[in-house]
């Protein structure tokens, strides 16, 4: 067959167009990571929470179900999950139930079967249940994998021995909680528990010395914990926090010396850095900087008035020893109708803060405490932040418990608590508003969730 020149000019442009086509078809089909949603519903028989996933899409950030998933987490009441270091495994914290059948645990009525699950994370981004481990102290409600990726930390609300707290802490102290750490085995991903080289064991055998404890004791009331690169683990604590989780009313922070090589913690001070504040949330490493979450009203000028707001964000450098700086510019005001906040977030190119509001306990989508707050980070000295304009981010989810960034750094995805919904948006690189997605920006989930992460890896 012989074609006209015309015509060997509409079949090029023909095959251009598909070849442009076809590459487009698979920018859009372009799995750029995984979301992974821990939740309270029971996924199985045994009182299980639930493991939750969705592949995200390059293209349009549009959340797919994994297939296979959810799992069950392995426990009742997950609340915490980490990836090691090549997103090989998954760890998932589950903190039990008491006596009762609940999850309303105290350190006379403490949370049976807590542990550790371990997950492997497979093609597709499958999760496959390996093992689990028990953390060395009672009532766990934190994880993190230190920098190296080499062991894993679980902070536990209430140390085992009384003794051991006076013996590490000093003093009268009666109580305290503890940090077990773990060693991880980078081929299997089995966890071994670190003993504390620094304290030995009350009423040890004679047979067994030396027997140093098998945990590392914290001030009493903990209610969070950091890891700030790969020298110290920050503390937050306090004297009026709630006897049953969630743990608030953070007013202190006691910094540890960490080692990287043999997961040792050593307390730096024997005196806590007051904060000036009663009801802290949470404690966050971001961008080189530490934040802590206050939910307390506050009369600020930030905007040029004394200004009524309900919550707050403390912003702070790290010195020798751990200890902490207020940075100048001062207390970052939360979202004036906002409260509860819980999670803190920063873009990856540092130059957006956002912060995840828990809001008030209620159901439904009727909560008008629940929501994002972002804020324009001020590079220059003194360190300062603006509102960004445009908030309250329409669509936000009711009772975010955390926030997370995609890998493609293109979309912000959040779980929330009181309505069982994942909730995403896209990030404006220019403005740092937090826009509808163009397909659905609201995806239900089995729940209610708890935590959220991300995973990069899809190979």
């Amino acid at each position: 067959m012989r074609f006209t020149k015309f015509g060997r000019t509409l079949l090029m442009g023909a095959l251009s167009a598909g070849i442009v086509f076809g590459v487009t078809s698979c920018v859009e089909s372009y799995t750029v990571g995984y979301l992974y949603v821990t939740g309270t519903e029971t996924a199985q028989s045994g009182n299980n929470g639930i493991i939750s996933g969705f592949k995200i899409d390059h293209n349009t950030g549009k959340l797919t179900l994994i297939n296979g998933l959810p799992v069950a987490s392995g426990g009742a009441n997950p609340v915490r999950a980490v990836l090691s270091s090549g997103s090989r495994f998954l760890y998932v914290l589950n903190r039990g139930v008491n006596a009762e059948g609940n999850g309303d645990c105290t350190s006379s009525d403490p949370c049976l079967d807590s542990n550790i699950e371990q997950f492997a994370v497979g093609a597709n981004g499958i999760l496959t249940s390996q093992e689990y481990f028990s953390t060395e102290g009672i009532n766990p409600f934190r994880l993190l994998i230190d920098s190296s990726g080499n062991y894993l930390l679980a902070l536990d609300h209430d140390a085992p021995s009384s003794a051991a707290c006076q013996a590490a802490l000093g003093g009268s102290v009666t109580s305290c909680g503890d940090i077990t750490v773990f060693q991880i085995n980078q081929t299997t991903g089995r966890l071994s528990v670190v003993q504390n080289q620094a304290v030995t064991q009350a009423n040890c055998p004679s047979t067994l010395l030396p027997c140093p404890l098998t945990y590392f004791p914290v001030p009493a009331n903990p209610v969070d914990f950091v890891m700030f690169g790969s020298s110290y683990v920050l503390t937050l604590s306090g004297s009026n926090v709630p006897t049953s989780y969630p743990y608030t009313g953070g007013s202190s922070v006691w910094p540890y010396g960490y080692s990287s090589t043999s997961g040792q913690l050593t307390l730096s001070s024997n005196s806590a850095q007051p904060l000036g504040i009663s009801a802290g949330t949470a404690i966050v490493n971001a961008s080189s900087n530490i934040y802590v979450l206050d939910n307390e009203p506050i009369t600020s000028t930030y905007t040029g008035t004394s200004t009524l707001y309900q919550s707050q964000i403390l912003p702070f450098s790290v010195g020798s020893g751990g200890n902490l700086a207020a940075l100048t510019g001062g207390i970052i005001p939360d979202y004036v109708v906002y409260a509860n906040p819980i999670a803190l977030m920063i873009e990856s190119k540092g130059n957006y803060i956002y912060v995840a509001n828990q809001g008030n306990n209620t159901t439904g989508t009727n909560n008008p405490a629940s929501g994002i707050a972002g804020y324009v980070i001020n590079s220059k000295s003194p360190y300062q932040t603006s509102f960004i304009t445009g908030q309250p981010f329409s669509g936000t989810g009711s009772g975010p418990q955390c926030i997370v960034e995609d890998p493609s750094d293109q979309f912000i995805y959040e779980a929330n608590e009181y309505d069982s919904t994942v909730t995403g948006r896209v990030l404006d690189p220019q403005s740092g508003v937090l826009d509808n997605m163009r397909v659905t920006s609201t995806y239900p989930v089995q729940g209610p969730p708890t935590w959220c992460l991300v995973d990069g890896r899809t190979g």
